[in-house]
C-alpha cells in the first residue's frame, strides 16, 4: 500500500487522527510508577515470537502434548489467517486513513509533485472546504474542474504497464518496475485492523484451545502489551488494534465450527475402542474369537460421545495392556488383536498429521 500512497498524496503534511488511547497512555505515563512504565515500553515479545509459537503448536502433538488432531490445529490456524487477511485488505483498501506518523511517505518515498488524477477530481477541491462538501452532498456529483498539472512520466514496463497510474515513478527511480516495488517495503497510510495484532490473537486462541490455564493467561497478558506497544510507538491506532482482536476470535470461533466436522468418526472409533478393552483382552485371554468379533464390529458401527482423554491416550492404553497380555491368547486371537490395534493407529496417525 505504500505506492498506492504516492497516487493520493494523502500523508504530506496530514496530521494524524485524534486518538483517546494515545492520550491514554500518555497520561498514564505520568500517573504510573516508572519501573513500570518502563515494562511497557520493553520489547518483550514481537511478531517472530508468536510465529514460534505458533509452529510449536502446529507439531507439539507428536510429542503427546497437545490432543489429535496436531497438524489439523495448524491448518486451522492457516486457513483463519487468510480469512482474516483477506478481510483486512479489503478494509484498508476501502477508505485511505493518515498515518500514525506523518512524517513516513515523505522520509521514504519520492513524492510526485501534484495529486492524482482521481485525487484532482474527487477530493482535493472538496478536502478544506465545508461548503464545498455540502454542495457535493447535494449534489451528488463532482463539478469542480481539475487542474492541467504536466503529464506523469510513464517509462516502458511492457505487460507490467497498468502498474504506472498506481506506482506513478519519477525519473530518477529509473525504468524498472520491479526495482520499485522492492522499494516499496509497505505503506505508510493507517491499515485497519492491525496485522501484527491479529496474528498475536490467533497465536493466543490456538494456545487456549490447546493448553488452556495459566500458560494462556500469560499468552494473553502479552497480546495486550503487544496491543499498547502498538498504539505507544504509533505504528497503528487504538482502533486498529481494537479491531484486530475482536476480529481474530470471532475468526477463530467461526473456523472452530467449520474444523469440528472432521475426523468424527476416527474419535468415536477410538472413543469406543477405549470403553471395551476390557472386554476385548478377556474375551482375548479366552480364546472367545466369536466375543472378538463382535467387540470389533461394535467398534466399526459406534459413534459415541466424544472421550475425556485424548484418543492418542486412549489407543496408548489400549495398546499398552494389549501388549503385556497378548501372550496368553491364542495366536490367531493374537493376530486379530494386532490388526486391530494397527488399524487404530493408522486412524490415529492420519488423523493427527493431516485432518
Amino acid at each position: 500500500m505504500g505506492p498506492f500512497l504516492k497516487f493520493v498524496i494523502f500523508n504530506s503534511g496530514r496530521p494524524p487522527l485524534p486518538d483517546t488511547g494515545q492520550w491514554l497512555l500518555l497520561a498514564l505515563n505520568e500517573k504510573l510508577p516508572e519501573a513500570v512504565v518502563e515494562i511497557l515500553r520493553a520489547h518483550i515479545i514481537g511478531l517472530h515470537h508468536y510465529l514460534m509459537l505458533f509452529i510449536m503448536l502446529a507439531f507439539s502433538v507428536l510429542f503427546e502434548s497437545v490432543k489429535a488432531p496436531g497438524l489439523g490445529l495448524g491448518a486451522r490456524y492457516m486457513f483463519t489467517m487468510a480469512v482474516g487477511r483477506l478481510l483486512r485488505a479489503i478494509t484498508f483498501a476501502s477508505t485511505i486513513l493518515p498515518s500514525a506518523r506523518p512524517w513516513c511517505a515523505s522520509s521514504r518515498y519520492s513524492i510526485p509533485g501534484h495529486p492524482h488524477r482521481w485525487a484532482q477530481k474527487y477530493y482535493v477541491p472538496y478536502a478544506s472546504d465545508a461548503n464545498a462538501i455540502r454542495q457535493v452532498i447535494e449534489r451528488d456529483i463532482a463539478y469542480v474542474d481539475t487542474v492541467n498539472y504536466t503529464a506523469d512520466y510513464r517509462p516502458d514496463w511492457g505487460s507490467m504497464s497498468f502498474l504506472i497510474d498506481f506506482l506513478r515513478p519519477n525519473t530518477s527511480e529509473g525504468s524498472s518496475w520491479y526495482s520499485l516495488l522492492k522499494k516499496a517495503g509497505g505503506g505508510c497510510n493507517d491499515l485497519v485492523y492491525s496485522g501484527h495484532m491479529f496474528v498475536a490473537v490467533l497465536t493466543a486462541m490456538a494456545w487456549t484451545e490447546a493448553y488452556g490455564g495459566f500458560s494462556s493467561v500469560l499468552i494473553w497478558l502479552l497480546v495486550m502489551h503487544s496491543a499498547q506497544r502498538e498504539v505507544r510507538e504509533r505504528h497503528h491506532y487504538s482502533v486498529d488494534c481494537v479491531v484486530a482482536i475482536y476480529v481474530g476470535i470471532l475468526l477463530w470461533k467461526m473456523t472452530g465450527f467449520i474444523w469440528s466436522a472432521k475426523g468424527g468418526t476416527g474419535d468415536s472409533r477410538l472413543t469406543k475402542l477405549g470403553k471395551i478393552q476390557g472386554r476385548l483382552l478377556q474375551a482375548a485371554k479366552d480364546s472367545d474369537m466369536d466375543e472378538v468379533r463382535e467387540l470389533l464390529k461394535d467398534v466399526e458401527l459406534g459413534n459415541q460421545e466424544s472421550p475425556k482423554q485424548g484418543p492418542s491416550k486412549v489407543l496408548y492404553s489400549v495398546t499398552a495392556q494389549g501388549r503385556l497380555r497378548l501372550g496368553r491368547c491364542s495366536h490367531g486371537t493374537r493376530r486379530v488383536l494386532q490388526l486391530h490395534v494397527k488399524l487404530g493407529c493408522s486412524f490415529w496417525l492420519r488423523k493427527s498429521m493431516f485432518s
